[in-house]
């Protein structure tokens, strides 16, 4: 493997596999895959595969064995395992930035490198004696509550891990984005003199978050003895603004300019996360992604889940013309899991020029929504079966039970196995039991593509290789597109003019970036004096 890989300088739209690809796609014009099912009976268990305990079915794909021969042809011109390799040896993968991307370090085990090591076992020290009262408040009470400030990559991934695997046991662990109301509101239910607020910021100048612990704070203050700062925490690269914060150095856990926010959940940002989990757990969760880890770096490209399901986004949205993909967890402790991945996607492969800086001459990642399995069903999913946009559409579900169950979650599973055969097979008008124009109305086009990926049950080591899978899909197609999956300079840019901005709503002259948002201020300032 050369120490340093340097990406093909073919244009990917002039390279061969592309142009097979481009001519492979015209026999797709009247292929169905109902039709394709039928012709085949071993396409399920050729077109799926089983990885760390997940099992993946692409069969409902529009493909056949020579589109994918096809694809690991354009993965191997792009050198797109290369690239991974590239990431996993500590380059500068992020060459916009100069920074690596290293979030597989933290969840190396023994071979990490001995800062996350000691960051761990100062967290596990640190929930554990949380979990068993042995940290206390201002008052000497023990903590009942855990609140967690932060925004985007510094609550999304813990959140939502608190949501697929938090027991019942103490103490609790809530999250809060936004100033204002929604914290007031949160706040209202909890003690001040029983609950540690936990602060996450890698710069401690994050608006929201700093709003967000100027409030808390105040609120901490109505509680006896000295809880505003014997009941902070911060996760921070920035230790002198936190300090100056009065945040104690035994309170205080590193971020690292190698982590970006959208893979941080791995790290100290994952504090509250452990402390819902419990650190046996949050450990299991470590351990089931380096078992991904290891996949996506030593895995054949034919046998490689992540490369292969970033191979079939790409031959989705730049040879099928999807716009979009839709993910339904049908799970109910999954219900985050769709929020988590659009900050993993849309902020890594929205791009639009090159590695060189150069235009693309093809589309960059498609947007990505979805939401919880069933309740969808009621909502969206007409829009899949029926409309005139073929969307390629992700079930994720799980074998086994959470807990005890009453049988809902046969149920659930019915309704996902249903909706993805439904989407593939579609429903002939002569197939409907009604007649005339009523039987088209009633018909469903099917030939909607879907992907199923199944874990053997929730726990914290099956979640921890779905997110990693996630992760390293995201990377292998940012290596396919020839963009940087790890910079986000439209939400840096969005952030600094509305730093500009806010001094004009309160009335303070300042230049207008647009005669549209002129009006709308003024607007807001007329408002606010009448």
């Amino acid at each position: 493997m050369p120490r340093h890989v340097k990406p093909p300088h073919t244009a990917l739209t002039r390279s061969p596999a592309w142009r097979a690809l481009a001519a492979h796609r015209r026999d797709w014009k009247d292929r169905h895959l109902r039709d394709m099912f039928a012709a085949d009976p071993g396409r399920s268990e050729r077109f799926s595969r089983s990885v760390c305990g997940l099992f993946a079915d692409f069969s409902k794909q529009r493909i056949n064995d020579e589109t994918l021969r096809h694809l690991l042809a354009l993965a191997g011109e792009r050198g797109a395992c290369d690239r991974l390799a590239a990431q996993f040896a500590g380059e500068k993968v992020n060459f916009t930035e100069k920074r690596a991307a290293l979030h597989t370090a933290l969840r190396a085990g023994e071979a990490a490198p001995r800062e996350v090591q000691r960051t761990l076992q100062r967290m596990r020290a640190f929930s554990e004696d949380l979990c068993g009262g042995r940290v206390r408040g201002g008052n000497g009470e023990p903590l009942s509550d855990v609140l967690s400030l932060g925004i985007g990559g510094s609550a999304l991934g813990p959140a939502m891990v608190s949501a697929a695997l938090a027991g019942d046991g103490a103490p609790r662990v809530h999250y809060a984005s936004t100033p204002g109301a929604p914290l007031r509101r949160l706040l209202a239910t909890l003690d001040p003199a029983r609950t540690l607020v936990i602060i996450q910021s890698k710069s401690f100048t994050t608006e929201e978050t700093m709003r967000c612990a100027g409030s808390a704070r105040q609120w901490l203050a109505q509680a006896p003895g000295n809880a505003a700062q014997a009941q902070l925490a911060a996760v921070t690269a920035a230790p002198d603004a936190a300090r100056a914060m009065g945040i104690a150095d035994d309170r205080m856990f590193p971020m690292w300019d190698w982590v970006g926010g959208r893979y941080s959940l791995w790290s100290a940002v994952g504090l509250p996360a452990m402390i819902a989990l419990g650190a046996a757990r949050f450990d299991a969760l470590l351990r089931g992604a380096a078992a991904m880890d290891r996949h996506a770096a030593g895995a054949a490209p034919q046998d490689n889940l992540p490369l292969l399901l970033a191979l079939l986004d790409l031959w989705n949205v730049n040879f099928l013309g999807a716009t979009t993909r839709a993910v339904f967890a049908y799970e109910p402790g999954l219900g985050l899991l769709p929020d988590w991945l659009q900050q993993l996607e849309m902020e890594s492969l929205g791009k639009s020029v090159n590695r060189r800086g150069k235009p693309l001459r093809h589309a960059s990642g498609a947007a990505l929504w979805g939401g919880r399995g069933t309740e969808a069903q009621h909502a969206c999913f007409q829009w899949l079966h029926q409309g005139n946009h073929a969307m390629p559409v992700e079930f994720v579900a799980c074998a086994a039970p959470f807990a005890d169950d009453d049988g809902s979650h046969a149920l659930r599973l019915a309704h996902c196995f249903a909706q993805s055969s439904l989407l593939m097979r579609g429903l002939q008008p002569g197939e409907t039991g009604a007649a005339g124009a009523l039987a088209a109305h009633q018909g469903l086009p099917g030939n909607r593509p879907s992907t199923t990926l199944l874990l053997p049950r929730l726990d914290a080591e099956s979640l921890g290789a779905l997110l990693a899978l996630y992760e390293h899909r995201t990377a292998l197609a940012a290596a396919l597109l020839d963009i940087n999956a790890f910079d986000q300079y439209g939400v840096e840019h969005g952030k600094r003019l509305a730093q500009n901005l806010l001094p004009a709503l309160s009335g303070e002259p300042v230049a207008m970036p647009d005669a549209s948002t002129a009006g709308l201020i003024a607007e807001v300032r007329k408002n606010l004096e009448t």
